[in-house]
């Protein structure tokens, strides 16, 4: 395997011994980084790490890095604001689900909630998760540009001098900053600047009576599509730190998503279609069979297999656990067992007309590769010099078989 890929574990649980055991996979496989963070399924990414790594022998594991990043209040955490009481200073609100915080206190407190989720004494890389929620909201609420930003900068420098003392105290090797913002054109009102955070962490440095600041990462999306971020690593590069880049895979051109890679038509879906189209013939199933029919009529319009699985839990989940719950027992088990094998299916089938249409999207970005897209699009961040590592997500150990073979 490529020494640049990492493992990510945006949607990792521990719940699913799949997904410990592609983290397995990797390992064994070669891979030396995994990037997780605190609110990655409620710390069960964490958790889940964790497991993988303790039932490894330490050869594999003794050169294996960690980095984990908080900043996000989500799941239990934002239960512990929301209904229990408990307060972090300087939180804002994104929406009803999802909180942002970088306050020492609240730092502190998610540190050690991930030292404990991942069983170890020190996490070798811990990284602010989206400082820029603040400078965002600040505009929201029609706090001029130059005051919001200062508060930003503000709160960065407080979260470094914290985590510089978390550096002295030992609980961490280094600290850096994970931002989609280092990956906005400089003339975006969303762009974070970084020029300065070299001097933050010179003066964090200070203040923490430590010699020499431990600031060395910085995470950013860049894609084959979205190149601007490549602007923020060659900065970084030249100021000695490392690059980790997210989402090589999701990409966004002019306003849409696109899932940068090939899927092969699925041989099983008809089967699985027409079988439970012929267990929906009762009246007292007519609605699901009308939803069955409506989704195949509408599997090549979809933008991006994201936009599916969205609509899924919205629309398709409801609609379908309402329709069951009027059905007798039996009833409902066998057609649960049967839409969920359909589902399976549709899935891939969405997958496939998705990357069917972004090779038509994007003819011109690709037409001198005769590689399949994940392929193209991996290569050209593995490529690239100003780039340390690429996170990928690999949630089965088929998929970590994919990438080795990719790469």
């Amino acid at each position: 395997m490529n020494s640049k890929i990492a493992f990510s574990t945006y949607h990792i649980s521990e719940h699913n011994p799949e997904h410990i055991q592609a983290i397995k996979s990797a390992i064994e496989a070669g891979v030396r980084l995994i990037d997780t963070s605190t609110n990655y399924m409620d710390g069960g990414a964490e958790r889940a790490v964790a497991i993988a790594v303790n039932d490894l022998d330490d050869t594999l594991t003794c050169k294996l890095e960690i980095v984990s990043k908080f900043g996000y209040l989500q799941g239990a955490v934002l239960k512990r604001v929301k209904e229990d009481g408990e307060n972090f200073k300087e939180t804002v609100k994104y929406n009803e689900h999802v909180y942002h915080c970088i306050h020492p206190d609240f730092l502190k407190d998610q540190l050690s909630e991930s030292l404990s989720r991942l069983h170890v004494d020190k996490i070798d890389c811990y990284l602010i998760h989206n400082p820029e929620y603040y400078f965002l909201d600040a505009l929201n609420r029609d706090i001029e540009y130059v005051k919001a930003m200062d508060g930003m900068f503000e709160r960065i420098y407080k979260a470094f001098v914290a985590l510089e003392l978390e550096v002295k105290a030992g609980r961490i090797s280094s600290y850096g900053i994970s931002s989609n913002s280092f990956s906005k054109a400089v003339n975006d009102i969303e762009f974070l600047p970084y020029e300065d955070l070299i001097i933050f962490a010179q003066n964090a440095a200070k203040e923490a009576e430590n010699t020499e600041h431990s600031f060395t990462t910085v995470q950013l999306p860049v894609n084959i599509l979205e190149q601007e971020g490549l602007k923020c690593a060659s900065w970084a590069k030249e100021n000695g730190l490392r690059v980790i880049v997210n989402r090589p895979l999701n990409a966004q051109k002019d306003n849409l998503m696109y899932r940068l890679a090939d899927y092969d038509e699925p041989p099983e879906y008809y089967h699985h279609l027409n079988s439970i189209l012929e267990l929906l013939e009762d009246d007292s199933s007519k609605s699901i069979y009308n939803l069955i029919e409506q989704l195949d009529s509408s599997r090549h319009k979809f933008g991006w297999i994201g936009e599916y699985e969205s609509f899924l839990y919205r629309e398709i989940v409801p609609h379908l656990s309402k329709a069951l719950h009027k059905l007798d027992d039996n009833t409902q088990e066998v057609l649960a067992q049967n839409l969920d094998a359909f589902l399976q299916q549709y899935k891939k089938m969405v997958a496939y007309e998705c990357s069917k249409n972004t090779k038509i999207m994007l003819k011109n970005e690709f037409k001198n590769s005769n590689k399949r897209l994940q392929t193209s699009a991996l290569e050209f961040l593995l490529q690239k010099n100003e780039i340390d590592y690429v996170s990928v997500g690999m949630r089965k150990p088929s998929y970590v078989a994919d990438v080795i073979n990719l790469v």
